[in-house]
């Protein structure tokens, strides 16, 4: 077992520990932060394996953004286990500090209740009673794939991450790329804004089964896990028709959203698009994503797949 790390739960705190602990001993150490929403599995391990790579200090925050959930969707069935997450961040070792505040919305700087439970479920803040005003967008890139049918959910997303900085101040921040979108958003807002932070994108882990690696997967009955499998299947089955010539996007999302259908599944969106603009494509000429969202059962999925030709 390694050492435990130090939960922090204040955001002065916190940004007091990262200040001392970055300019210690007469050398200034790179801090990495992953940010989580815990129930942390293989996928978010991997992402603290590759903050290890570029940092010496590693800060990992599990807290559930209630700015990216709409009053209509229900935040209190995310899934979560605190002392679970607790228990992998030590095995794995290498973790330095957790920071899991239990609110980053409030509205008074005493708003923190270190009394009350730590797993008390957060309430959505974008229905007025969290009196918070201020929100970060980037205005193109959240306007496609997710952000058709979730219009808040980047503007939230955007927030947390931009307030996570400002608290915790990393030299490198490491996302998975299963959230391409998101990925690509903080990338840009980062350049926007001016942070001074290395932003990686680490690669998409999968079951061995190939389906991608999900905190969501856990509400997946076996049948509609068995079913969800068609998703990877087909995006490696339409990668495969590039690299054999077939660059005409009309019928790679043909493909996919036939096999994802007929496995029982209902797409949200199935698009091909510019890896950097994400602006959709017709025909392959440069590096592309194809980015797919579909419904099995009550649970949304969300998968890619890069092509460089």
């Amino acid at each position: 077992m390694s050492d435990e790390p130090v939960i922090i739960r204040d955001k002065a705190a916190m940004r007091s520990w990262s200040r001392s602990k970055r300019y210690s001993h007469g050398e200034t150490l790179i801090l990495a932060l992953v940010p989580t929403m815990g129930f942390l599995h293989q996928g978010h391990l991997s992402l603290i394996q590759e903050a290890k790579k570029h940092a010496q200090l590693v800060v990992v925050s599990i807290y559930v953004n209630p700015g990216q959930f709409s009053p209509s969707e229900d935040l209190s069935t995310y899934p979560s286990d605190f002392q679970g997450d607790l228990r992998k961040l030590v095995e794995i070792g290498g973790v330095d500090a957790v920071f899991c505040p239990l609110n980053l919305y409030e509205t008074t700087p005493s708003g923190l209740d270190l009394g009350r439970d730590f797993e008390e479920k957060a309430v959505s803040c974008v229905d007025g009673r969290g009196g918070h005003e201020s929100w970060v967008r980037v205005e193109r890139l959240e306007k496609g794939l997710c952000g058709k049918s979730r219009p808040i959910f980047f503007r939230g997303v955007a927030t947390i991450v931009a307030k996570l900085f400002n608290i915790v101040e990393p030299d490198v921040a490491v996302f998975g790329k299963k959230d391409y979108q998101q990925w690509r958003i903080i990338r840009r807002m980062v350049h926007d804004l001016d942070f001074p932070i290395n932003i990686i994108g680490s690669e998409i882990m999968r079951d061995p089964d190939g389906l991608a690696m999900s905190s969501r997967n856990v509400h997946l009955s076996a049948e509609e896990r068995e079913k969800a499998l068609s998703i990877s299947q087909s995006l490696s089955k339409a990668k495969h028709n590039v690299q054999n010539g077939q660059h005409s996007c009309r019928e790679l999302k043909k493909l996919v959203i036939q096999e994802i259908t007929e496995a029982g599944g209902r797409i949200d969106y199935a698009e091909v698009v510019d890896q950097e603009s994400l602006e959709p494509v017709d025909v392959i000429k440069c590096p592309v994503v194809f980015c797919v969202a579909s419904w099995f059962g009550k649970v949304r999925l969300i998968d890619n797949i890069e092509i460089n030709l």
